[in-house]
């Protein structure tokens, strides 16, 4: 067997340390020359360099923005005729044109998780109980479930000061010297009584009396609600701010004031009546 050959060292030498000359193989080198050349003329000809409040253009002014933007009006002038046709059919009459349902159904879909999913939950479930964005997928409507109702809804919102249309009621804070601590508890335990539930204090029949001569003109006789006040039924178990004796009495004290914006400056008719048939085919749509 022939001797192993050693191989040169560069002469470099550190603390009895040598470095072996092992250059890269040449076509390596070429290869790593040639990427940095390509990387020059890439940030010349393409959107590179990171500016105060924008990126160097490029000399051949490419743009994924424009990319995105050719490929949505695309889908805009395909869905141009289904859209307006959208647009001019009543709200009740959308479900029994089967291409502009569907269409409104996953259109809708798009439009609800982009702007009502923060506050209704991803599934319109209302993310969780008590939190004061109501549950989409229930039956019980403040304001009305059915198509006209909805829509209106979303056109408008609720209690807000953009639109002189909004839909408005307010509750009295009755925590405010309207009534005492102690008629206080016994409505609470009157209204908790209506869902099978017991109050941990307060007397239900005292407070019944008391129910029907301060929270009976909006709730009604028999605390079945009042869609056009948007009063809630209150013996349902369903309950925007909370079931707990406490979250109940809050309600009582302080009046709850839920605000929705409405998006007539912000979705135009087409996408309003889409969310609303969405909405209303979840489950919940009277």
């Amino acid at each position: 067997m022939s001797d192993k050959k050693e191989v040169e060292t560069t002469g470099h030498e550190w603390d009895g340390i040598e470095e072996y000359n092992n250059p890269l193989p040449r076509w390596w080198v070429w290869v790593f020359y040639a990427t940095i050349i390509w990387g020059i003329g890439y940030t010349i000809a393409y959107p590179a360099w990171p500016l105060v409040n924008r990126a160097t253009a490029g000399l051949l002014g490419y743009s994924t923005r424009t990319e995105v933007a050719a490929e949505i009006n695309r889908f805009e002038e395909m869905n141009a005729e289904v859209r307006a046709e959208l647009a001019a059919t009543e709200p009740t009459e959308i479900a029994a044109n089967e291409a502009v349902y569907n269409y409104a159904i996953q259109s809708g879909r798009a439009t609800f998780a982009t702007y009502c999913s923060q506050c209704h939950g991803s599934g319109a479930n209302g993310i969780e109980e008590g939190n004061g964005y109501p549950n989409l997928l229930d039956d019980a409507w403040l304001w009305g479930g059915d198509m006209d109702n909805i829509v209106y809804t979303v056109t408008h919102g609720i209690r807000n000061e953009d639109d002189p249309d909004a839909r408005w009621s307010q509750m009295p804070a009755f925590g405010d010297d309207y009534l005492s601590d102690e008629e206080i508890s016994n409505v609470v335990a009157y209204v908790m009584s209506l869902s099978g539930m017991e109050a941990s204090q307060g007397n239900p029949s005292e407070g019944e009396t008391l129910y029907l001569d301060n929270c009976a003109a909006c709730h009604g006789e028999n605390a079945l609600g009042d869609p056009d006040q948007g009063a809630p039924n209150l013996s349902d178990a369903i309950w925007l701010y909370g079931s707990s004796e406490e979250a109940i009495e809050t309600s009582v004290r302080r009046g709850p004031f839920g605000v929705m914006p409405n998006w007539n400056t912000r979705l135009d008719e087409a996408e309003i009546k889409a969310v609303a048939a969405y909405v209303h085919q979840l489950g919940g749509g009277e």
